[in-house]
């Protein structure tokens, strides 16, 4: 059964809630909630904790998802939550916190845009019925921020743009809401709101990643209420759309290898919900079969990705989003995608949301802060403010499905990593992704994802270019990580003590082997390791650093992976000037966090563990020293973060190899010794291993 129980506060003798209208007060100002407005506020009780007695984080009940209402009753928590913090005519929401990147004007466009995707949500799920106060009370907001004239007018698309990504929300939430909002309004204040869309036509300025969505919602709700708009502009975009199509569903944001969240939460949400919109009907038609194709397509690996606990993959910009990684889920669901039950569509969003919900978020205040669970601003970018957390309200987006939808009474299923070990390839990004279920964990083993191109040498973006990400872990984000690779990392360490980056690798395989040699997953990639001097100034938006280049050598890794296990396979191909002698390999681990992570005694290695993980290295091929490096103010899941790592002298055209675990019950795990034999075979080079459980494989290198 869920945890959490459901209650209504109440203020002031009455319960706050979506009032009638005549609770208007003196000069039709509503009244709040302990200062001039009252709202309903379901207060969620967190009655008991999702964590096991030894800390780590339970599997989500894969027979019981919430209900409906319990959705309700967190979208109207924080709904209620920001009320306070909206400006007289609610046109601007500014919750507590530093001014963002972008300054406060913008801070506050964001609080209303982004909130009114989850009243766009709640009004659309019920109809509009018993929600008029809702309704007045984002109308009221409306009409206040695209009147040019009112102290509350938002910054427009051609002062500013971070307004165009907003507008995109704007415009989807009226053309969804059409009867209760849209309709509604006086005709001055539609034709305002056209005004305040229009210049988004005409406008070549939007870059070419996920942005091409913001200029095509905004046109397609103008085309529909009589507003100017270019289906010449509306095409190209669709174009520019396709252009992002990777294998099997999945896109890039953009052209580099930029895979991430927003593959889920963009670039697969916009077209189905735009296909929806009126003023998209006659485009929509003759793509929706493709659209839905790759959709499904790509969801097939989505829940794949998911922990067992819920956490999405800490990888990627934006995670500040939180939840709004459940958004492809109900996507699925409302595009009625034909590999993926609904039952277990659902129950993915639930436990993505859960997490987060049972692990304070929204806080105690019902406020979504720069954080993961609680507010840790370095997770954050550069553009985002204390408003830019409410894109989560994507995660929300099943609220939309009215409670007579067949979603609701669709039996629950669980996901892949709760029924069994999952081992995979997802080809466009250069993965494999291997889940167990005696533990819930969920790790990606990564030779493809950069944030970059092919032979483009950068700085290793943390979030995009580590070799390993996971639902338990997450990669250090302190400067010195942006500057010098350390966890889930091979690299070159000269004399002076600077680490290689590997950004523009070339992948050279993504694949699972079945066959009577085994059945693993195998992944590989060679590039040119580079030192880099970061300029001064960087842009902070999730790539790698810009700066100089210095070229290092030439690595090649291997990975074999089963299970917890990786085994990474290491050669230096070339060095391009020092001697051997200056340089030394280092392979980095898993980093884990927390107040109650310690080094840990291992043999052959170097390991740490927590309540919740355990992470090592095990030298198997090779002669290394061993060591454990301490970081604060460096990973969102607590303080400090250790990270194990092993340290190899530089021998050019030589294999090492290492044994990488994540485990979170390793009590229940194998604990043998893993070894592995190199040689050659007719074609080429082979590795038999075997691994800690007993079992041996053997794996041809196609390099």
């Amino acid at each position: 059964m869920d945890s959490d129980r459901i209650s209504s506060k109440v203020v002031d003798n009455r319960v706050c809630g979506w009032l009638p209208s005549n609770s208007l007060g003196p000069r039709g100002r509503t009244r709040r909630c302990g200062t001039t407005l009252r709202w309903r506020r379901r207060v969620i009780h967190n009655q008991t904790t999702n964590l096991t007695p030894g800390g780590r984080p339970r599997a989500a009940d894969a027979t019981v998802d919430w209900p409906r209402e319990r959705w309700v009753a967190l979208a109207d928590r924080m709904l209620g939550s920001v009320q306070p913090f909206a400006s007289p005519q609610h046109a601007l929401i500014t919750p507590p916190g530093p001014e963002g990147g972008y300054g406060r004007a913008v801070d506050g466009l964001e609080g209303f845009a982004r909130t009114f995707l989850i009243a766009g949500f709640r009004l659309a799920g019920e109809r509009g019925a018993g929600l008029d106060e809702l309704a007045e009370w984002y109308a009221r907001g409306l009409a206040a921020g695209v009147d040019p004239a009112s102290p509350e007018r938002w910054v427009r698309l051609d002062e500013h743009a971070q307004a165009k990504v907003e507008a995109a929300s704007l415009a989807l939430v009226l053309d969804m809401t059409r009867p209760w909002v849209w309709d509604r309004l006086s005709a001055r204040t539609q034709q305002q709101v056209v005004d305040y869309l229009a210049p988004a036509v005409g406008d070549t300025t939007y870059p070419r990643i996920n942005w091409v969505w913001f200029r095509l919602v905004v046109q397609t709700f103008l085309r529909s209420v009589g507003g100017p708009f270019s289906l010449g502009e509306m095409e190209e975009d669709l174009a520019t759309h396709d252009g992002f199509e990777r294998a099997d569903g999945w896109m890039a944001d953009g052209a580099e290898r930029s895979f991430d969240h927003y593959v889920g939460w963009a670039l697969h949400l916009y077209p189905t919900l735009w296909a929806r919109m009126d003023g998209a009907q006659d485009l929509a038609r003759r793509r929706r079969d493709k659209d839905v194709a790759a959709l499904d397509r790509y969801l097939q690996d989505a829940v794949a990705l998911v922990g067992a606990d819920g956490s999405p993959l800490l990888q990627g910009r934006s995670l500040v989003y939180r939840f709004a990684a459940a958004a492809p889920f109900w996507v699925g669901a409302l595009a009625q995608v034909p590999s993926v039950s609904p039952g277990r569509l659902r129950h993915a969003a639930t436990t993505v949301v859960q997490h987060f919900v049972d692990r304070g978020a929204p806080d105690a205040r019902g406020l979504l802060t720069l954080g993961w669970y609680d507010q840790w601003p370095r997770l954050a970018q550069a553009y985002s403010g204390p408003s830019s957390p409410y894109w989560a309200a994507k995660g929300l987006l099943g609220l939309a499905l009215p409670a007579d939808h067949p979603l609701w009474a669709s039996p629950a299923e669980p996901l892949p990593v709760e029924v069994e070990d999952t081992l995979r390839a997802v080809r466009a990004p250069g993965w494999v992704v291997s889940g167990t279920r005696s533990d819930g964990i969920v790790r990606v083993v990564n030779h493809g994802t950069d944030h970059a191109v092919e032979g483009q040498l950068v700085g290793d973006s943390p979030l995009y270019a580590r070799l390993g990400y996971s639902t338990a872990s997450a990669p250090l984000l302190d400067e010195e990580s942006w500057r010098e690779p350390l966890d889930q990392s091979v690299v070159l360490v000269d004399d002076a003590g600077r680490a290689t980056h590997r950004a523009g690798m070339r992948t050279l395989t993504a694949h699972v082997q079945d066959d009577v040699d085994g059945h693993l997953a195998v992944a590989a990639s060679t590039g040119l390791a580079h030192w880099l001097a970061p300029e001064a100034q960087q842009e902070h938006h999730g790539s790698g650093y810009a700066g100089t280049a210095e070229p290092a050598g030439n690595l090649t890794v291997v990975s074999l992976v089963r299970g917890p296990w990786e085994l990474r396979l290491v050669r230096v191909e070339a060095l391009t000037s020092s001697e051997p002698t200056s340089l030394r390999l280092r392979v980095g681990g898993w980093a884990l966090a927390g107040p109650d992570v310690a080094e840990a005694p291992t043999a052959d290695g170097a390991a740490v563990a927590g309540p919740r993980a355990w992470s090592s290295l095990c030298t198997v091929v090779g002669h290394a020293t061993a060591g454990v490096t301490r970081r604060t103010d460096a990973s969102p899941l607590g303080e400090p973060a250790l990270v194990p790592w092993l340290m190899f002298p530089v021998l050019v055209g030589a294999w090492i190899a290492v044994l990488v675990e994540l485990s979170g019950d390793r009590s229940s795990s194998p604990q043998g010794p893993c070894t592995a034999v190199l040689g050659n075979v007719s074609d080429g080079e082979a590795v038999s291993v075997t691994w800690p459980d007993g079992v041996g494989t053997s794996t041809r290198l196609e390099l």
